[in-house]
């Protein structure tokens, strides 16, 4: 697997791959109602990609694999298209965590290390920028991967899409340069 730097050139690929990652993988976490209403909480933040901290992993056939990233802006969660607000205001890294952001693995590669790869670079960028903390919203489904990697929940909430739950865990860790 390799890792690069997202570009605009990805957005399409990348928009695929998180409606199937959406569509197949929340499955057994959600009901089907809920797994609808996840597109509107979930998806591309283009503003990741502007900012150069979104990451594409791509096979040996150049067939994407995965994404996922990590922000220094405020917005937790969230598409550009979904119901979550953006929050672009950039974070203080003496006082503020940084945000894993975006995490999707096409259901063709699930555990095959796609997602400890994006989290590994995402966590060094960060740390090298002088962030101390990271936090992520993770899904149901993406919970055991962030638990084996250290992350631990800070609180669980709920997003709310016409009359559906959508169950989130607010997650995070220290990280080092």
């Amino acid at each position: 697997m390799k890792l690069r730097i997202a570009g605009r050139d990805d957005l399409v690929a990348m928009e695929g791959v998180m409606r199937l990652a959406i569509e197949q993988l929340q499955g057994d976490f959600l009901s089907p109602e809920a797994v609808v209403a996840s597109h509107q909480v979930m998806g591309l933040d283009r503003q990741l990609v502007e900012d150069g901290t979104y990451f594409v992993v791509e096979d040996e056939y150049a067939t994407l694999a995965g994404c996922g990233g990590w922000s220094r802006r405020a917005t937790m969660y969230g598409g550009d298209k979904g119901i979550v607000e953006r929050q672009p205001r950039l974070l203080d890294p003496a006082t503020e965590p940084a945000r894993v952001r975006a995490m999707y693995t096409h259901p063709d590669f699930v555990r095959r290390g796609v997602g400890t790869l994006v989290l590994d670079a995402a966590e060094r960028a960060a740390a090298i920028e002088g962030f101390k903390r990271v936090e992520l919203m993770a899904t149901l489904a993406g919970e055991p991967l962030y638990r084996k990697r250290g992350y631990v929940e800070i609180e669980r909430v709920t997003d709310h899409v016409d009359g559906v739950d959508v169950p989130l865990i607010r997650m995070g860790k220290p990280v080092f340069a």
